[in-house]
Parts: C-alpha cells; structure tokens; sequence
C-alpha cells in the first residue's frame, strides 16, 4: 500500500526537527550574550562603545538581511543557503569564542549575524516544501515557532548554566556542535527547492534593503537607551526615506525582491501585523522581567531564568493547541483569543509588587506564553500558506523582519515610557542625595543599586527600596500599555480575519492573496 504523497513521513518530521536546531540556536544568542558582557568585559576591556556594537552589530546585520537571504535563497536553493548559513555560523562562533580583543570579537559577531540571516528564512520556506498537507503543515509551524520562542526563554538559563561553569567563551562554542549536526543531517534529510525562474537578482534592491533596516535598526535602538540626539533621529530619517525609495522600485520590477501583492491579501496583511504587535508588547515588557528577577528580586541568572521557563512551556502548548484547533475553528478568532489571552498575562504581571511579585509573574507569563504562542503559530502559517512556493522563502523572511523591528520597537516605546515612569517616581521619593549621585540613580535602576552600593547601610537600604518601588511602577505602565495592545489587536483580528479560512490544500482554498500566486513570465 502506497503512501499518499501530500502526506509527511518519518523524514519529514525528522527533518523537521532539524530545522529546529538552528531557529533555537538563534534565538537563544540573541538573549545569551547580555549574561556574558561582565565576564567578556573583564577580560577584553571594551571601552564603553565597544560593549554596545559586541551587542548591537549581530542584530543590526541580521535584521539587515533578512529579505536579501530570503530572496536569494529562493533563488540559489533554500538548503543550499541553510547549510552555507550553519557553516558560517558554526566557524564564527569559534572566532567569537577565542577573540582576543574587542574589535575581532565586533567582527565575529557582524558576520555572525550576517550567518543567522541566512539560517532563518530557509527553515520556515523548507517547511512549506516538505508538508504539503495543511493539517500537517500547520502543526509542523505551531513546533516551530514553539522552538523559536523557547529558544529566547532558554538563553537565560543556557548562558547562567555556562557561565556559572566555564569560560564566556562557552556561550559561543556551544553553538558548534549544533550547527555540525545541521551540516551532517541536512543534506539527508532536507529536500532543496529553489524557484525555476528565479528572473535577475536586482543588486541595487539589496543594497536599499540594508540602507533601509540598518539606520533604522540603530535609531529605534538609540531611542531605546534615551538618545534622541541628531545620530538616532536621521538615522530613523534615513531609513524611512529609503523605505520610499525601495518600495517604489519593487513596484517597477519585473522580479522585485519584495512582492508588494502578498499585502493585498488580508490574511498575509493581518496575520503580519498581529505577530509584530505581539512581538512588540512581548519585547518590551521583558525588557523589565530580566531586570525585575535580578535587580529588585536579586535572584542568580540561573534561577532567574528557571523562573521563565514556564513561559517556554506554554508557547509550546500554544503553537501545538492552536493549531489542533484550527482544523475546525476559523483562525480570527483563534488569535484574538490568543491576543486576549496574552492581555490577561500583562494585566496579571500589572500587579506585581517590588516584595512580592514572584508568583504573579510566574502565572502571567504562563499566560503570555500560552497566547502569543498561539498567534505566532497560526500567523506563520497564514504567511507561509498564501505565499507563492517560489516566493516562500522572500515571504518568511518579511515575517522575521517585521519581528526584529517589533521587538526593537517595542524596547524603543514601551521601555522609554517605562524609564521615565522610574525617572518620575524616583525624583519626587528618593531621599536627599549628592547632584551627581542622584542624576546617576535617576537614570536607571542599575545606577542605583551602585550608589546605594557606596552608602552607608540606612541609607543605601532606604535608596533601594525607592529605586526598587519606582522601578516596579515602570513595568506596571508598559505592563498595562501591553495589555491594552494586545486587547486591541484582538479585536482587529477577530473582526477583519472572521471571514478567513486555513485553506484546505498547498494552493487551495481560502482566502489567499492570488494575484501573488498566479505569476506569469513571458
């Protein structure tokens, strides 16, 4: 008796689970490295603007090229690019790992990120190539944005784990042996695709993709620490006339880079904006949580991140529930209850105390997890599923970018909101202290714990408690300010996806965005 070929095997999920390893590996540098800058910084002796490009420059060339790897992989072959990627990634991260100075170690990491570009936009196009039935596909996505979200739940503990045993240099190598087991299983189990008329790649459509998201990238994250100075203004100036620019030449081409038709569809249109608020209001908040467990808490890495581990597990609940569901729930009203279900986690960690917040974060972000996971699930697959198959590989990669300008904009807003909330409180509790004590204590929470530090023990604890205090009412506000988003988004996507249904084939039913589907070349 023959298989139907619509249907996955065993070598369909096996290499399902391979296309795990790198999205989790990714995922998990992203937040692992914030673990590692004391011990780095010890050792290196970075000057201060050094520090920042070892953190920024990976995200600011992966952002950067995540529509330009996308596209080429369509072009070139999708596990060509995959397996280019994971060796690139692999190799840097060695260079990373015995840098002997900051400058080498700022270009490991710049090519690094240029790497995990590469990595990103193949793994969800190949999914599309490997399971053709929707039922099947749809929850080989939901496990794979469950592995892309733990893997930002994991890094805390991964990097605590490490760096309370080993070198910070550990933080890289681990990534070796993964990216190995990539090289070694791919071309077994990964089928390639590449698109057959794949038409001219258009250089100057590249290069203004990077001159979009790079200065863009930078000012989003200027605003992020409080600089509006000149630099971060023209560069979010910069980037959004580019934007224009590069727009108006996808609109021209034959073969453009960005295919503009795939928004003309409601379901890729929505489902694009409910996972970028999602990532948004989640980003952000968390920029609190880390800070929250360690600095008002005082709880280890390690322990810190244990206490986040529930999230980890109801993302995956989510992704997997979510997309058990839609086979019989239309996909609105799935990610409306996911985006109101994550407005209950904000609502809930809306509450916490500076004393007593332990377990009240514990069951919002089980909350959060559980929605968001939910909404990341199924907005993968709309994305997937209405794009083109030789365009599926640009398509994801918008996904991902969309996600990484989410998350830098939502540390720009709601951690700038939350700051000057701290700012605020500070300045009309704290008690009476030296003028540039009291401007360093009033800038962030880490400020303050170094000047009460250098008090005498009244004094430095009454401090702490102000900081402490002010701090938590920060997070209160981007805490409710998320919830508020999230409800929001729930209604706009329980309203304007009600009519949407998953389609029933690869190229099915549904609503999709045709216009798209159906191109033509001479």
């Amino acid at each position: 008796m023959t298989r139907d070929l619509a249907t996955a095997g065993r070598k369909e999920w096996l290499g399902l689970a391979v296309l795990v390893l790198p999205v989790l590996l990714v995922s998990v540098t992203v937040t692992v490295l914030y673990f590692a800058l004391p011990f780095l910084s010890a050792d290196l002796a970075p000057t201060g603007s050094q520090l920042l490009w070892i953190v920024d420059i990976y995200a600011f060339l992966l952002a950067g090229l995540l529509i330009v790897t996308g596209t080429l992989g369509d072009r070139i072959g999708r596990r060509k690019l995959l397996l280019i990627g994971a060796a690139l990634f692999g190799v840097t991260s060695v260079v990373a790992a015995y840098a002997p100075s900051a400058e080498l170690l700022i270009a490991a990491r710049a090519l690094q990120g240029a790497a995990a570009a590469s990595l990103m936009p193949p793994t969800l196009a190949l999914i599309r190539n490997m399971f053709h039935d929707p039922g099947q596909r749809r929850m080989a996505v939901a496990i794979w944005a469950a592995g892309f979200a733990g893997g930002s739940v994991l890094g805390p503990l991964a990097g605590g784990w490490l760096l309370e045993r080993f070198e910070w240099g550990s933080v890289f190598l681990v990534n070796v042996p993964v990216m190995l087991l990539l090289l070694v299983l791919g071309p077994i189990v990964l089928p390639e695709y590449r698109d057959p008329s794949p038409g001219r790649f258009d250089l100057l459509s590249a290069a203004l993709s990077l001159a979009v998201v790079l200065p863009l990238v930078y000012g989003i994250k200027q605003f992020a620490v409080g600089d509006f100075g000149p630099p971060a203004l023209l560069g979010v100036a910069i980037g959004l006339a580019v934007g224009v620019v590069f727009l108006r030449r996808q609109r021209m081409l034959r073969d453009p880079m960005l295919d503009l038709r795939l928004f003309a569809g409601r379901g890729f249109s929505m489902a694009l904006t409910t996972s970028t608020l999602a990532i948004f209001a989640l980003v952000g908040l968390f920029y609190f949580i880390a800070q929250y467990l360690q600095m008002v808490l005082g709880l280890r890495p390690f322990l810190a991140g244990l206490l986040t581990l529930p999230a980890a597990g109801a993302a995956l609940a989510g992704s997997i529930l979510a997309a058990v569901i839609a086979q019989r729930v239309r996909p609105g009203y799935i990610m409306g209850g996911g985006m109101a279900l994550a407005a209950g986690g904000f609502l809930v960690m809306s509450q916490i105390e500076a004393d007593s917040g332990r377990w009240l974060l514990v069951s919002g972000l089980f909350l959060l997890g559980a929605g968001i996971g939910a909404v990341q699930a199924l907005a993968s697959d709309m994305i997937v599923a209405v794009a083109p198959p030789e365009r599926a590989g640009s398509a994801s990669a918008v996904m991902e970018a969309s996600t990484e300008l989410g998350g830098a904009l939502g540390i720009a807003i709601l951690g700038s909101i939350g700051v000057a909330v701290y700012s605020e409180k500070f300045a009309s509790l704290a008690p009476a202290l030296p003028v540039e004590d009291a401007e360093v204590a009033r800038e962030t929470l880490g400020g303050a714990l170094g000047v009460a530090a250098r008090l005498p023990e009244p004094a430095g604890a009454a401090l702490l408690d102000v900081a402490r205090s002010a701090f938590t009412s920060g997070m209160h506000v981007a805490a409710l300010l998320g919830a508020t988003i999230m409800a929001l988004t729930a209604v706009l996507a329980t309203v304007l996806l009600r009519s949407v249904r998953m389609d029933t084939s690869i190229g099915g039913a549904g609503q999709r965005a045709q216009p798209a589907t159906e191109r033509r070349r001479p």
